[in-house]
């Protein structure tokens, strides 16, 4: 790395590690402590900046053992001292070009959702039945890759189909950094495969969608109460099973934007108010967050998809057992390992990529 590159680096990194020392100081303070909600936040803060302070703190130790070798190196020293100390001094030097590159990675900012559970949202796009086949198998994948990873899945709403698959499912995910791994989900999936309908053998194409919004908590988004219309209705299952003798389902509409979400999965109206309310405070910090930045709807459109055949992030080839992530053009043959849930390939391969484009970024602002 050229040195003028390490000095703004150092720069960066020595203001981290002074707002690391306030901070420290500030959640010190009994008055700050008092205040439950900023001992939070700022206590979040220097729990974000930790891992780049003692990076940056083992680079500058490494530093200067590096610095005394080399002093001691021109010093009148027997052949085996100046051998011993000739393999650290080449030790350190590979520990600390690693250390800079690791350190340039923890300065790329941080998306800020990284640490929230998601609220995700599947549906069976172009191809009628196996559409929706194909959005419970989606289902299935994250479901399996949720255990895999210790977090906890909760079917917020869902919408079936005679043939056992999902015109939309609507889940929770919590659990460590869900939004970091799994923000990559969004668009539209495409399956090409035999449907078992199909009587001539022909494979066909079909698509779901997937929308993955960061759980909103209070302190992100406030709806006014005023802003909402709440409908209770009463709920009903499939084929007139399960109906409910009370009006225990809720339609929210947040009036300024015109969402609305309905639920009628629990029994109980209070229930259902609950769920209704976390995904309504999702959708509509999601649609906020894209119309400051002017590019809502060609957003919600990246994100969502309109499930068009054409359109999509993934293709899953069931007759080669291949997927194909068409942004970063990895292909794997392990369809079946991967629809099981060993999405760590792909997931992997697309942070890299991420960061490789923000680390080139970074490059060309210190240009």
């Amino acid at each position: 790395m050229a040195e003028a590159d390490m000095d703004k680096i150092f720069d960066k990194l020595q203001s981290v590690s002074d707002r690391y020392d306030e901070l420290n100081e500030l959640i010190s303070d009994p008055e700050i402590i008092a205040d439950t909600q900023k001992f939070m936040k700022l206590s979040k803060e220097e729990g974000s900046l930790r891992e780049t302070v003692e990076t940056y703190n083992k680079y500058k130790k490494i530093s200067k053992q590096l610095d005394d070798d080399e002093t001691m190196l021109r010093e009148k020293l027997d052949s085996e001292m100046e051998e011993m100390v000739k393999s650290e001094i080449s030790d350190l030097k590979d520990q600390k070009a690693k250390l800079e590159e690791q350190m340039k990675l923890l300065l790329i900012p941080k998306d800020p959702n990284d640490e929230k559970n998601i609220i995700m949202e599947i549906r069976g796009a172009a191809g009628g039945d196996e559409a929706s086949l194909f959005a419970a198998d989606l289902y299935n994948m994250y479901t399996k890759y949720a255990e895999r990873q210790g977090w906890k899945i909760e079917v917020i709403d869902e919408t079936d189909t005679e043939v056992g698959g999902f015109k939309e499912i609507v889940l929770m995910i919590t659990g460590d950094k869900v939004y970091s791994k799994l923000k990559y989900e969004n668009g539209a999936h495409r399956v090409q495969r035999i449907p078992s309908t199909e009587s001539a053998g022909r494979v066909h194409t079909s698509t779901a969608t997937v929308g993955v919004m960061p759980e909103e908590e209070d302190v992100d988004i406030d709806i006014d109460p005023g802003d909402i219309r709440t409908d209770v209705y009463r709920s009903s299952g499939a084929g007139g099973q399960h109906i409910n003798k009370t009006s225990s389902a809720v339609r929210m509409t947040h009036l300024p934007t015109g969402i609305v979400v309905a639920m009628q999965d629990e029994r109980s109206q209070q229930q259902n108010r609950a769920k209704a309310m976390r995904v309504l405070k999702a959708r509509v910090y999601d649609y906020y967050k894209q119309k400051e930045q002017n590019e809502y709807d060609e957003k919600r459109k990246d994100a969502i998809g309109t499930g068009d055949r054409s359109e999509r992030i993934r293709t899953y080839n069931y007759p080669q057992n291949r997927v194909t992530d068409h942004r970063i053009g990895l292909t794997l043959n392990k369809l079946d390992k991967i629809m099981d849930g060993d999405l760590d390939d792909i997931i992997d391969a697309l942070i890299v990529s991420d960061q490789a484009k923000k680390l080139e970024k970074l490059n060309d602002s210190e240009a």
